[in-house]
């Protein structure tokens, strides 16, 4: 009999980890303000954006994909197939990696007019919930390439730092690209 074995607490205490979450909470900051300032049309994809990072800081420090990953465990061996998980979790990873790409091209197209710098952010968002999801997964070929180190640094500090840095660059620079109203028509009302 498998157990639920998961307890909330701090899921990554590394360097690595706490700069993650540092970058999660400066992208949420980032993004309000972008929000904050953005003409309406786009006024509610920034808040979306803000509030699912918000989300992905906490569940960095408390792992909760793990107890997802755990529960998923559970019902493999409940149900019995859990010998033949590597199959499922390679299609899921399939699934989530196909969903991702037409997901990207969906919010691309939605998007078309919408400044780049609007779409360069879903497609940093993008990029970060797939890695979160196929990093749920714990298909362990992926969890060894993910904790394999280049330059010193895990693959997945860099995957996951990168769309998040991402997100961040596109919210400034929208930011910096918007316009300001037009003083002299609020003067001249």
């Amino acid at each position: 009999m498998h157990q639920f074995d998961w307890r909330p607490g701090i899921g990554d205490p590394t360097i690595g980890g706490w700069v993650t979450v540092a970058l999660y909470f400066l992208a949420v900051w980032a993004t309000w303000k972008t929000a904050y300032s953005a003409v309406s049309s786009e006024r509610k994809l920034w808040q979306i954006i803000s509030t699912l990072f918000l989300a992905l800081a906490i569940n960095k420090q408390l792992d909760l994909q793990t107890a997802l990953t755990e529960l998923g465990r559970l019902v493999a061996f409940d149900q019995g197939w859990y010998k033949d998980r590597r199959t499922v979790q390679l299609w899921f990873i399939v699934g989530v990696a196909l969903v991702c790409i037409l997901f990207v091209v969906a919010l691309l197209r939605w998007s078309w007019k919408a400044p780049i710098p609007t779409r360069l952010a879903l497609v940093g968002t993008t990029a970060v919930l797939a890695f979160v999801v196929i990093r749920a997964a714990s298909f362990h070929h992926i969890d060894r390439f993910i904790g394999s180190r280049v330059l010193g640094l895990k693959w997945n500090w860099i995957l996951e730092m990168s769309g998040i840095a991402t997100v961040i660059v596109a919210s400034e620079w929208r930011r910096a690209t918007q316009h300001p109203p037009d003083s002299s028509v609020v003067a001249s009302r």
